[in-house]
């Protein structure tokens, strides 16, 4: 049995999206390097669909606070991660709401990519068409202008879909889990999480604790003040050297009548056609940093839960099933994110994860393996998580 599997790219989600019949207007009017509007509105066209949205309730709200609570108490426990001097705010949601809430708390790391794929299409040399013309274009300085002006609307209706599809299985704000700005509450998604009890006939108030353990594990992980400010340093860094392969964009827009905004779907194809990007060997240095501090926050959390889950749950094992079943189908979607981000994480990453923190606890206890989460000093590296030791001898 599997819980929402991945579905392949269909034009049909366009449909009900209104700005798509106002295309021409937002390509010459839009301003920032993605075109926010637009994302939110293909992201909730994507994630909801046709099946049901509904608001959460009360009573939602009521048992998801009491349970939060609890994890956070137990995670601070086991981890010796601090646990916000606040009380956390929680938010129960409707997949809309994730979506929404995430073009906001994820824009800052979504920019420096495009701002890097908006310069190079602004300076795209109308010769690389083959001398095409592109009608409806006459007042435009050349091809390289026009795919400038591009570059925001494809990137919003990239990042809308990618963040659609993941908002169609999300159960919390940390499925993709990255930090976020501006974010002071722990999302959780209501008819995702009501979906997957009924897949699995798992106890409500139990999968809902499992989610809160694994919320909050990354919510204490990943917002120390430091983490966010580190992470998008190093994604910037790495959009500053993105080189992206064209050549299948400029293709299709070669002869189009772009004055039609019908056609401009068309022109947009699968948003993977654009990630074809290439690295120097000084961007691979710099992005198995960022895989190292991501791999490490999944392995953690993942052991946190192992922990927690087996010493509160009665049904961890079943969850725990569940979850795994549901992570095999980790598709295209997740590494799409990450790509827009500028890395991407492999099973071989995560495997490594795995055992750095299994060594780790061995070889000394919890709160020595949460002292990672002290500085970016800290945070082992790539060499560090296939040998443990060197981690364990420069931090002690």
């Amino acid at each position: 049995m599997e819980f929402m599997a991945d579905e392949p790219f269909s034009d049909d989600v366009f449909k009900d999206v209104p700005l798509f019949r106002e295309l021409q207007r937002v390509l010459f009017s839009g301003t920032g390097p993605v075109n926010w509007e637009l994302a939110r509105q293909v992201g909730i066209a994507t994630a909801v669909g046709e099946r049901p949205d509904p608001e959460p309730t009360d009573e939602d709200r009521a048992m998801l606070e009491q349970t939060v609570r609890a994890a956070e108490l137990a995670v601070a426990d086991l981890t010796g991660l601090e646990a916000p001097a606040e009380v956390s705010k929680v938010t129960p949601v409707r997949r809309a709401r994730w979506v929404e809430a995430n073009v906001t708390g994820l824009r800052g790391l979504f920019e420096p990519g495009a701002e890097r794929l908006g310069k190079l299409m602004l300076e795209t040399p109308g010769h690389e068409l083959g001398g095409e013309s592109v009608p409806g274009l006459e007042s435009l300085a050349g091809l390289g202008t026009m795919m400038g002006r591009m570059a925001p609307l494809l990137m919003g209706t990239q990042v809308g879909m990618v963040l659609g599809m993941l908002g169609r299985r999300a159960l919390g704000q940390y499925d993709l889990a990255v930090p976020r700005e501006g974010q002071d509450s722990l999302l959780f998604v209501i008819p995702a999480l009501d979906e997957l009890e009924r897949e699995w006939d798992l106890p409500r108030d139990e999968l809902r604790a499992w989610v809160a353990l694994h919320e909050v594990t990354h919510a204490l992980q990943l917002g120390r003040p430091w983490v966010r400010d580190h992470f998008l340093e190093q994604i910037r860094e790495l959009a500053a050297g993105m080189e992206f392969d064209l050549s299948g964009l400029e293709e299709r827009l070669a002869g189009m009548d772009l004055s039609d905004p019908e056609r401009l779907q068309d022109a947009l194809g699968d948003p993977a056609d654009l990630l074809g990007q290439k690295l120097t060997e000084e961007q691979r240095l710099l992005m198995r940093r960022v895989q190292a501090l991501m791999a490490a926050a999944e392995a953690h959390a993942d052991h946190v839960l192992e922990v927690l889950g087996g010493r509160m749950l009665s049904t961890s094992a079943r969850i725990e099933e569940a979850m795994l079943r549901r992570r095999e189908t980790r598709g295209e979607h997740e590494r799409m994110a990450e790509r827009l981000l500028g890395f991407e994480l492999t099973e071989e990453h995560l495997r490594l994860g795995r055992g750095f923190v299994e060594r780790v606890v061995e070889a000394a206890d919890e709160r020595v393996l949460a002292s990672m989460w002290e500085s970016a000093e800290e945070l082992p590296s790539m060499p560090e998580l296939e040998e443990p030791t060197l981690w364990l001898s420069r931090t002690a």
